[in-house]
């Protein structure tokens, strides 16, 4: 017994110890689980991915610029006046999909010529260029029976405002995010 019962029993050699392996056993344990969580990140080509910027300076009227951006292919057309005319003469309840499919705005917003459009450059339409059906790249430059896009594998019939209109494809054609500098760089992403 300790004589002093009055004070607090000082650390034995064997608490001392087990502090230790406690510490060294956590600090062990960290550096091994390190390698295992770091390598979930996203490699250097995907984070190099995940934004891209396009001069869209000599995209001519009545042209269409196809880029790549995460694996899938982005049409950026610049369209006619007898295209925006055709587009914006189609009412959104005529429509099989309404919504805008537009990843800039919200997710209820209407597709009206005005929300698959780029604000300011009216001209200019950005979208991804993947059927929504199966995932086929349908066919551009006024192919179909809408002056728009084409999928010759499944019949998709898009407009050329990129909203479906005949076909099995259930919405429209996807907007990705985008930003348009002054001088005419899209970046996408």
């Amino acid at each position: 017994m300790n004589p002093d019962a009055g004070e607090a029993p000082e650390g034995t050699r064997r608490d001392f110890l087990y502090y230790a392996t406690a510490g060294v056993g956590t600090v062990v344990t960290g550096m091994a689980v390190w390698p295992l969580v770091d390598q979930m990140n996203p490699s250097a080509d995907v984070v190099a991915l995940l934004s891209i910027q396009v001069d869209i300076s000599g995209v001519e009227p009545g042209t269409q610029l196809t880029v790549m951006w995460q694996g899938k292919p982005v049409f950026v057309r610049n369209r006619t006046a007898a295209e925006i005319e055709a587009a914006t003469a189609e009412e959104v309840t005529d429509l099989p999909d309404p919504l805008a499919r537009n990843a800039n705005l919200p997710d209820d917003a209407l597709a009206v010529d005005a929300n698959r459009a780029v604000p300011g450059l009216e001209t200019l339409l950005v979208q991804i260029g993947v059927c929504t059906h199966l995932g086929c790249v349908p066919l551009g430059d006024g192919a179909g029976d809408f002056g728009g896009w084409f999928c010759p594998c499944h019949g998709s019939h898009y407009d050329a405002a990129g909203r479906i209109r005949r076909g099995p494809a259930p919405e429209n054609l996807h907007i990705p995010p985008y930003a348009l500098s002054e001088d005419g760089l899209l970046t996408i992403g």
